[in-house]
C-alpha cells in the first residue's frame, strides 16, 4: 500500500503509531532459526526457511495494526549490520538494501498503513555500554550505514538500545545528516538513567542542543513498561522536555534489570493481558504514542496491546 503521507507527517498527525513486536527471540523459540554470529537477524533474508519465517512475524503484526486501523512502523532487522561486522562477514553493503527491499515486498502485500525504517545500534553491547563511541567517532562509524539506507529510500532511520549519550549524540549526527526523520531509542534502568548514567532528561537535552536537525522523538526499547513507568516518574525526568519528546517504547516482557536479560538462558515473560495493561498505563500517564514489542512478546501481546490502546482512545 503507497502511504498517503510521509512519515513525519504521520508521526505528527496520529494519536498511535503501532510498531512490530519479538522477531529474533521468536525466530530462536517458534521456528528455532539462531542468530548469525555477525551480523544477528540481517542474514536471514537469504534463507528461505528464515526469510519466510520473518515475512510470517512481521505479516502478523502489520493484520494487527490494520484490525485496529494504526499505523505501523516497522524496521529492517539491521541494528547489528554495521559497516565493521558486515566486512567481518561473508555479506557487503547489498545487505542493507536487500534488507529493505525484503520490507518492501511485505508493504506490498498488505493494506496497511505501512512505513519501513532503517535500524541501526551501538558498535558495543547495548546492555553493558561496553566499547563505547565518542561522538566524533559515532559520527564516523554510523555514517556508512545511515548512507546507504538513504540510498534506499526508507521512510525513517531508527537506533535501537543505545546505551551511552556520546554515541548517540554521533548517531544522531550521523542520521540528520541523510535527511530523514529519525528517532533515539535508549536503554534505560528504573532509576531513569541510561546505562552510562546519564538521565533521560540529560539525554533528550544534550542530542537536541548537538544537532540541527533535531530527532522526531525519543523512545526506549527493550525495557518492561513497568521499568519505564519508575523511570518516567523519577524527578529529575519529570520535565516539560521529556514530556514532549519522549515518545515511545518496545517493550519486553520481563522486569529484570539489562544484566539480569543479558545474562538470562531461559526467556522471562508475563502474560499479554498484564502485559498489555501496563503499556496503556505509560499512554495514560505519559501520552506516549509509539507501541512496539520486544524480546519475549508476539502477536498475542500485541494483538491485546492496539486492543486496550485503541479503546483508549475512544472512551
Amino acid at each position: 500500500m503507497e502511504n498517503k503521507m510521509d512519515f513525519e507527517s504521520c508521526y505528527n498527525n496520529s494519536s498511535i503509531i503501532f510498531m512490530e513486536g519479538a522477531l529474533g527471540e521468536r525466530l530462536k523459540r517458534e521456528y528455532h532459526i539462531p542468530f548469525d554470529e555477525t551480523v544477528a537477524l540481517a542474514s536471514h533474508i537469504y534463507n528461505e526457511k528464515s526469510k519466510e519465517a520473518l515475512k510470517e512475524l512481521f505479516s502478523q503484526y502489520i493484520k494487527i495494526s490494520g484490525h485496529y486501523h494504526f499505523p505501523i512502523m516497522i524496521t529492517t532487522p539491521t541494528r547489528r549490520a554495521n559497516k565493521e561486522r558486515v566486512l567481518q562477514s561473508k555479506y557487503n553493503k547489498n545487505i542493507i538494501y536487500d534488507n529493505v527491499s525484503f520490507l518492501n515486498e511485505i508493504k506490498r502485500d498488505c493494506s496497511s498503513q505501512v512505513y519501513i525504517g532503517g535500524l541501526m545500534g551501538c558498535k558495543g553491547d547495548a546492555y553493558k555500554a561496553d566499547a563505547i563511541l565518542s561522538e566524533k567517532e559515532a559520527l564516523e562509524f554510523h555514517s556508512w550505514q545511515a548512507s546507504l539506507f538513504a540510498e534506499d529510500k526508507v521512510d525513517f532511520l531508527y537506533a535501537g538500545i543505545m546505551p551511552a549519550l556520546s554515541e548517540a549524540i554521533g548517531m544522531a549526527r550521523s542520521m540528520e545528516n541523510t535527511g530523514l526523520p529519525y528517532i533515539i531509542s535508549f536503554m534505560i534502568r528504573e532509576d531513569g538513567k541510561l546505562i552510562d548514567g546519564t538521565t533521560i532528561h540529560e539525554a533528550i537535552v544534550a542530542i537536541d542542543s548537538s544537532t540541527k536537525r533535531k530527532p522526531l522523538c525519543y523512545m526506549t526499547n527493550c525495557v518492561h513498561p513497568q521499568v519505564v513507568f519508575k523511570a518516567l516518574s523519577q524527578a529529575y525526568n519529570k520535565t516539560t522536555i521529556v514530556q514532549q519528546r519522549f515518545k515511545g517504547i518496545q517493550a519486553n516482557t520481563s522486569p529484570l534489570s539489562p544484566e539480569e536479560l543479558d545474562n538470562c538462558c531461559e526467556l522471562k515473560t508475563s502474560d499479554a493481558y498484564s502485559f498489555a495493561a501496563d503499556m496503556l498505563k505509560l499512554y495514560e500517564n505519559f501520552n506516549l504514542k509509539i507501541f512496539g514489542g520486544c524480546c519475549g512478546t508476539d502477536d498475542t501481546h500485541m494483538s491485546e496491546v492496539a486492543k486496550k490502546l485503541k479503546k483508549a482512545i475512544y472512551y
